[in-house]
């Protein structure tokens, strides 16, 4: 499983429709709506990497109003 957090920066009064559009979307785990440098942080869940990076830039990157965003990938850890 591949997991990354994205950070999203969103035009004045619209980050409720973006949290809607971004709930409909199957590989978004969680959404927060947060204050400071961006207005919500979410992460995505995929079976692999091509997928991870398909939800993050075609689903998610080009909703509108969003003006910013941040892919964080989270790292494998060996246990």
């Amino acid at each position: 499983m591949k997991k990354a957090f994205v950070l999203i920066g969103c035009d004045l009064g619209k980050k409720e429709d973006i949290l809607i559009a971004l709930r409909t979307t199957n590989q978004i785990k969680e959404d927060h709506s947060t204050r400071g440098a961006y207005d919500i942080v979410t992460e995505v869940n995929s079976n692999d990497a091509e997928s991870l990076r398909k939800t993050i830039n075609c689903k998610i990157r080009k909703l509108p109003s969003i003006r910013s965003s941040l892919c964080l990938m989270a790292i494998e850890e060996q246990h």
